[in-house]
């Protein structure tokens, strides 16, 4: 565990209101160096004031200000004091603005936080800050998604039990955040662990079952057999896992699956609503994938070519190409295969099907990859010109969109043609682009056009002639009044896989009668099902999960007919507590989800009072049965006061206060499936009546990736010599080898080698991982620079939803800034490099030259923290600063509004700073400075100087200048004294800002004389 040196003076008195927080009282002499560990601090040594002095360092001695000592000191403060409590009860001004500002909670991974992490955490932190100084109450909570596929793996490999495994991380991720001051409350700390948390995890389950959205079916997953789970596509890489790279297949298995397809056009209709980037909606759009076309019926030939009675039915958006359809293309898994296969090509089939099984559906689809299947042998009839065409299997065709079948049209898709080539299948254009494109180029035409090669006597369809809008109408009639098909609007959301072969996670609350095999919800006052303890998490081999090792927890009865039963032994995937500890979860723990100084009584009934007071237009049947829940467990009644808790009807409107989501801040990589999944659970959450609003996130924000430092490669031919990158073709052909930077320099726009500049190099920045060895620990840069020097950095970089590559020395500079700053206010450093008590202000009014650029910079950092360009805002303090250390003296007043600019992007500092400028309270809810509009004109103005009325120059004056100055500048301007020297003045014409005109003549009156 990291130790951080924090000077505490004594004796420290602290004074518990949550927000104004006296500064501890300093004796003269004597002080304690405590080292922090988490939750706990100990007395390490007892040293006089003298004594620190004479043992510092000389690293000490060069440090640009005392960081180590400062950062401890507050982060023991703020912790003590509860400084970033948010207000509940009476203690809650809901006459006050609100700001709920969140991120995407971390899974805690046993190797701890990359400087990466921070980026999105500082950005909210500083808004939270800036907003609690704006006067608004600021809900900034934090939390752990921590259930998942890592602390169970780690467990089959260790023999740790999973919860250790995550609670040793939590710990450690929590230590991390803290030492880089972030203003989180702490006492709504939540994790989906929790069993006071995933009780309402298993209860929006059973809502969702009760209305129909939860059910049972047959699906084909990747199945990894070494892993023992299910796995998502994006889990599964070139047909292994991402994790270990264990092989995986598809296979049919009973699942659980979510009905988030029912939402697909409230989810897509809403998101033109939301305050999200433009590129976040257009990609979840592509998600869910609306599209209108027909459902058309194909009836499969027998072998005498008669109609067996068995149809292929698909799902087309180019209804207007249907006479131009030469084959049919099922997926390997469509159920009709096995009825229409004949035993001569069964072997193929079978044979094809295992070898699609082996792939995701990410790896079928690939547009690049080349296509493959198999014919099975039997035909179906187009019904549009009764032409029997053959039935091939291919895996491009996938199970889970639309019918898993398509009509394939080579001459007018790309996917089609590329087939129909390989296996010598025969086009037919009927698409004539309507510009002078010619069909007879061999590639295949997409887009539209007019119909021709289209129509039959036979069907008695005829297109031919009409545009393809029009073309599709008449077809799409046609099918529905031939019985051939209908209209249908069609999306490529598909159902949610909501069940994993895991032991760590939540478990499933229902249970499977012995007799029947009927699944039953159990009872709502039975919440939590928490997880048995097992010591065995391997899997089980036969595709049953760990879960099924715990005979006593499966063996139980139905709690309502008492007949026996067996516990469902899937858990639900990592998403689930996800889904809503993000928008409701995470506000809800605004009342108390689990804290880790509460007991588990007072957690239990806490955490069941949430739902109850989250509910805002409860039904009766809804409120009926929450209420159970709680008498269930007689722990509370939903109009009394618990634990000091308030009735339900003030509680419903301090939820309804806090609701939704105003900033949340996360990585791009969850911009489709996490919001997509939090936003359906939050549709069903509103439509029960347990939230007001139907959206969670107000505003998203993606954060960009920050990359490992620039890994500089040198190539190597097969008999080791060095080679010119640039005149590398086929880079596997070489080998590569690491290039210190020390041996690099920059030649043009390319780097090349110190000793032979002849040799390019390759200049790459990657993502940060271990397996790469490029991963950069915060902790490091923090023992090094201080937290606030890390903090102003990542914002530093560039914008906040670019991406960026890491530069360990470039914070060097923020690192100055942050010394000069110090330095500004406090003064320079002693001989031994201990700073004097105070600072070296003075009480004298500011002057006009020191008011324009403080408050120019007040203006500036105002618009960029609104607009969240923080990079800009820290420029815009740097250009004061190099300002103000150019003045003889600066006023009390000029450093407090500087130390109030800096304090949300460097908070420890800026507490320090307040509090040796005499502040006895922490600066967290001080009034963030307001610029004077005043104080923004610019100080000169350009005057015109005319002579004899003729514009000669300009010369820079003051707004108020006087025209003796205005004569006087112009007299000194090169431009224009050679109009003047010597001469006399008739005639002087002063129009204050407007112009000064000079007119000459030839009375002896010298130029600056009146």
């Amino acid at each position: 565990m990291l130790l951080a040196p924090l000077h505490i003076h004594h004796p420290t008195q602290f004074h518990h209101h949550p927000r104004r927080r006296s500064i501890p009282t300093v004796h003269p002499s004597r002080s304690f160096v405590v080292f922090r560990t988490f939750q706990n601090f100990r007395v390490f040594k007892c040293t006089t004031t003298d004594d620190a002095a004479t043992s510092s360092s000389s690293s000490e001695v060069k440090r640009a200000y005392p960081f180590d000592e400062i950062e401890a000191k507050w982060q023991l403060f703020w912790e003590e004091n509860r400084t970033f409590r948010t207000p509940d009860g009476d203690d809650l001004d809901t006459s006050k603005p609100k700001f709920y500002v969140l991120d995407m909670f971390p899974y805690p991974s046993g190797s701890g936080l990359h400087v990466g992490h921070p980026l999105g955490y500082t950005a909210t932190d500083i808004l939270a800050r800036y907003k609690r100084m704006q006067g608004f109450n600021v809900l900034h909570p934090m939390g752990w998604d921590a259930f998942g596929l890592p602390a169970e793996q780690y467990a089959i490999e260790t023999g740790t039990h999973p919860k250790l495994t995550t609670l040793k991380n939590i710990d450690r991720f929590r230590l991390q955040l803290k030492s880089l001051g972030f203003s989180y409350d702490w006492d709504r700390e939540i994790s989906t662990t929790e069993p006071a948390y995933y009780k309402w995890t298993q209860w929006i389950f059973l809502q969702l079952l009760k209305k129909g959205l939860a059910y049972q079916a047959e699906v084909p997953v990747n199945w990894c057999p070494a892993l023992g789970t299910v796995l998502a596509n994006e889990e599964v890489v070139d047909g292994l896992s991402e994790r270990g790279g264990h092989p995986v297949i598809r296979k049919p298995m009973r699942q659980w699956m979510l009905r988030i397809t029912a939402y697909a056009e409230r989810l897509l209709e809403d998101l033109d609503d939301l305050e999200w980037p433009e590129s976040i909606k257009e990609m979840q759009r592509n998600w869910i994938g609306k599209s209108e076309g027909a459902e058309v019926e194909f009836h499969v030939l027998d072998p005498n070519g008669l109609e067996s009675g068995n149809k292929v039915t698909v799902y087309t958006t180019r209804p207007d190409t249907i006479f131009g359809v030469t084959y049919l293309v099922l997926a390997p898994e469509h159920d009709l295969l096995s009825s229409i296969v004949p035993e001569s090509h069964s072997k193929n089939v079978k044979e094809y099907r295992d070898l699609a099984s082996r792939k995701s559906d990410l790896e079928r689809t690939e547009l690049q990859k080349e296509k493959e299947g198999v014919f099975t042998g039997c035909y179906a009839v187009n019904p549009s010109n009764k032409e029997a065409i053959p039935i091939w299997v291919a895996d491009y065709v996938l199970a889970s969109y639309g019918t898993g079948a398509i009509m394939a049209v080579p001459a007018h898709d790309t996917r089609d043609h590329e087939f129909a080539l390989k296996y010598d299948i025969p086009l037919c254009w009927v698409v004539k682009p309507n510009e002078e494109t010619s069909t007879d180029s061999g590639k295949p035409y997409s887009g539209h056009g007019t119909c021709v090669n289209s129509s039959s006597s036979d069907s008695g369809l005829d297109i031919n002639g009409l545009n393809s809008r029009n073309a599709a109408s008449k077809v799409i009639d046609w099918i529905e009044k031939t019985g051939n098909g209908n209209r249908k609007v069609n999306y490529k959301l598909r159902d949610w896989l909501f069940a994993r072969q895991r032991y760590w996670g939540e478990p499933i609350p229902v249970v499977l009668l012995d007799d029947t095999g009927e699944t039953v919800p159990i009872p709502e006052t039975e919440l939590p099902l928490t997880l048995p303890e097992l010591d065995d998490f391997t899997p089980t081999g036969t595709g049953e999960p760990p879960l099924a090792k715990a005979l006593a927890w499966v063996k139980t009865k139905d709690p309502l007919s008492g007949k026996p039963a067996k516990r469902e032994t899937n858990t639900m995937p990592q998403w689930a507590g996800s889904c809503w500890m993000k928008n409701i979860g995470a506000g809800l723990s605004y009342y108390g989800i689990p804290k880790a100084n509460l007991n588990p009584v007072q957690h239990e009934s806490n955490a069941m009072m949430l739902v109850v007071e989250s509910f805002e237009f409860i039904g009766s049947d809804v409120q009926e049965n929450v209420t159970r829940s709680f008498a269930g467990k007689g722990k509370v009644s939903s109009r009394k006061k618990v634990d000091g808790r308030l009735t339900r009807s003030m509680n419903l409107s301090t939820f309804r206060y806090w609701s939704p989501v105003d900033v949340y801040v996360g990585g791009a990589e969850h911009a489709v499936l996490h919001l997509l999944y939090s936003r359906f659970w939050h549709k069903v959450l509103y439509d029960i009546g347990a939230v007001s609003t139907k959206e969670p996130f107000k505003c998203v924000i993606n954060q960009g990736i920050i990359l490992g430092e620039v890994q500089y490669m040198a190539c190597r031919d097969s008999d080791g010599n060095l080679v010119s990158a640039d005149s590398v073709d086929v880079l596997k052909d070489y080998s590569q080898e690491k290039v210190p930077e020390d041996n690099v320099t920059k030649s043009g726009v390319h780097f090349v080698l110190k000793d032979n500049r002849n040799i390019r190099l390759i200049a790459r920045a990657h993502k940060m991982s271990k397996s790469r060895g490029n991963v950069v620990n915060p902790d490091d840069v923090v023992a090094e620079y201080g937290a606030d020097s890390l903090r102003l950095y990542e914002m530093f970089m560039g914008p906040l939803r670019d991406s960026k590559t890491w530069n360990t020395s470039g914070i060097d500079g923020v690192y100055r800034f942050l010394g000069r700053s110090w330095r500004l206010i406090v003064g320079s450093a002693l001989p031994n490099g201990m700073f004097e008590d105070g600072t070296i202000v003075t009480d004298d009014q500011p002057s006009l030259e020191q008011l324009r650029p403080l408050h120019k910079c007040i203006n500036k950092v105002t618009e960029e923290i609104e607009g969240t360009r923080f990079n800009t805002g820290i420029s815009a303090m740097m250009e004061f600063l190099n300002v103000a250390n150019k003045w003889d003296k600066l006023p009390r007043s000029i450093a407090e509004d500087f130390v109030l600019l800096l304090a949300p992007y460097a908070p420890h500092i800026s507490e320090e700073l307040w509090c040796r400028l005499g502040h006895p309270d922490s600066l967290g809810y001080e009034p963030f400075p307001k610029a004077n509009p005043a104080y923004l004109k610019e100080a000169t103005i350009t005057l015109p100087v005319q002579i004899n009325g003729k514009t000669r120059g300009t010369i820079e004056v003051e707004e108020a200048c006087t025209e003796e100055d205005a004569l006087k500048l112009a007299a000194l301007n090169p431009k224009l004294s050679k109009y003047l020297d010597g001469k006399i003045i008739k005639k002087i014409i002063y129009v204050p800002s407007r112009i000064l005109n000079v007119i000459l003549n030839r009375e002896n009156v010298k130029v600056g004389v009146r």
